[in-house]
């Protein structure tokens, strides 16, 4: 499907260079001399390489429509991931690069979307937020104002995210799986 140049956003999947590219920040750039145009950092879906590419409003560029089912993570074994097809049952073993930094947020039983292009998949995504139990707390220094002073935790994966002090070890919080920010404490 041919886009104009400007209405690249991000997370468009593009063909560029007989690459697929995923569109990650832009940019509308308005220089004194010469027209607008729209920068874009790129990156590879395949083999993660960035590119910084401008692209005026007079040019076409191909998005790319991926195809997206929801699979079931089953386990891991070693740098392999096992997911189930939730409709028709098969499974399929995806290296875990596939998920890059958020493989650390992978639960048994969590349902993710695989994202294919021309049947081969190219991406596993996560749901934006998990739940997860804080392990351990440091605990709170006095004097420090209850403004924005948040303390590091770690969470009962192994990951160390920082957290306001009222939270203590045993809570369950609910975390951003995209950056491993704090988002709030769990419900219930």
């Amino acid at each position: 499907m041919k886009i104009n140049g400007n209405a690249i956003r991000p997370g468009n999947v593009i063909e560029h260079k007989n690459r697929l590219w995923r569109a990650t920040k832009i940019q509308h750039t308005q220089p004194g001399k010469g027209g607008a145009y729209l920068q874009v950092e790129l990156k590879d879906i395949r083999d993660g390489t960035k590119l910084n590419e401008r692209f005026r409003a007079s040019e076409d560029v191909d998005r790319v429509r991926l195809d997206q089912k929801d699979y079931q993570f089953l386990f891991a074994d070693g740098e392999m991931l096992t997911f189930m097809d939730n409709e028709s049952y098969e499974q399929v073993m995806l290296h875990s690069d596939l998920v890059g930094e958020p493989v650390v947020f992978l639960q048994d039983g969590m349902t993710v979307t695989i994202e294919s292009y021309e049947e081969e998949p190219i991406s596993v995504m996560l749901p934006d937020t998990i739940v997860a139990e804080i392990a351990e707390a440091d605990p709170v220094v006095k004097g420090q104002t209850a403004s924005s002073s948040y303390k590091p935790a770690k969470l009962d994966n192994g990951v160390k995210i920082m957290v306001p002090p009222h939270i203590e070890s045993g809570t369950r919080v609910v975390v951003n799986t995209a950056d491993s920010s704090y988002v709030e404490r769990a419900k219930g």
